[in-house]
């Protein structure tokens, strides 16, 4: 995947950058695996909005794509390779033996009349889908799973890739993006090869528009609040945070305060992420 630069026309188009979309071969995606998407803008069930600073943006429609992976033996054809607004990753159009059509994340070096399979008896190469136990150790990997047969809930955004570390007897170490080395089952299935769209990491948006186009809102900075907004509101001029440091608007430590419940699977964590 290729950059492109535009010229600085204007002060938003100054610094814009965004992909040549090279590797796209398809511009209408397929009709039978698409779905309409409901708005929420960052609410949940209840219709409350448990994430700020979302609404608006494109009209997208959802593609349902094959995280499982469980059409095991049946080898088949990329047909493929498509954008897709709901990821950050493209998606590779796969067209199987026996007629079925399903999406899959595309990953890096995956082209057009390639052929992909999962299983068992699937061999180690960009696209496949094999039990970890059945990867070559320190290989890249990604849609891993973490139960098996729930489908892949690890690594699946554009340019990430895990490492395979050590196998043991029933579970695997995989050294996940974020350096947070974890145990997994090694019965869970992960994909051969890093995640498609590698420089998407280096596109710069230029201007707030661009940014309400994905459905973002703007993002209000607490000092410029009132008090009964937020504890950084408020004073004449421009005021400190003030004793005991920052806070979120509710009140919380905004920095180094561990917000992370004891979790059953914390005891599959190995080494954690950071420093």
């Amino acid at each position: 995947m290729a950059l492109k630069v535009y010229r600085p026309t204007s002060p938003g188009r100054r610094g814009m950058s965004g992909s040549t979309f090279e590797e796209i071969t398809k511009d209408k995606p397929e009709k039978s695996l698409l779905l309409p998407l409901k708005k929420r803008a960052g609410r949940n069930n209840q219709g409350r909005i448990t994430v700020r600073h979302r609404g608006g943006g494109a009209k997208r429609r959802l593609r349902i794509i094959d995280f499982k992976r469980d059409k095991f033996g049946i080898p088949g054809r990329v047909a493929s390779i498509e954008y897709d607004p709901n990821r950050s990753a493209y998606i590779a159009l796969i067209h199987y033996v026996d007629g079925e059509k399903r999406y899959i994340l595309a990953p890096s070096g995956l082209s057009v009349g390639d052929t992909v399979k999962s299983g068992s008896d699937a061999e180690a190469k960009p696209g496949n889908a094999l039990p970890l136990k059945l990867i070559p150790s320190g290989s890249l990997i990604h849609n891993i799973e973490l139960k098996e047969g729930k489908g892949g809930q690890l690594v699946r955004g554009a340019g990430a890739a895990a490492q395979l570390m050590v196998k043991e007897h029933e579970y695997a170490l995989v050294r996940l993006p974020s350096s947070e080395v974890r145990r997994i089952s090694s019965n869970c299935l992960a994909t051969i090869g890093q995640v498609g769209n590698v420089d998407h990491r280096s596109i710069k948006l230029g201007k707030a528009g661009r940014q309400r186009w994905l459905g973002w809102r703007p993002t209000v900075r607490g000092s410029a609040m009132t008090p009964r907004d937020h504890p950084h509101g408020g004073g004449e001029g421009r005021s400190p945070i003030g004793l005991p440091g920052p806070k979120t608007p509710w009140g919380k430590p905004a920095m180094g305060y561990r917000t992370r419940k004891p979790k059953a699977s914390d005891k599959m964590i190995v080494k954690r992420r950071g420093k």
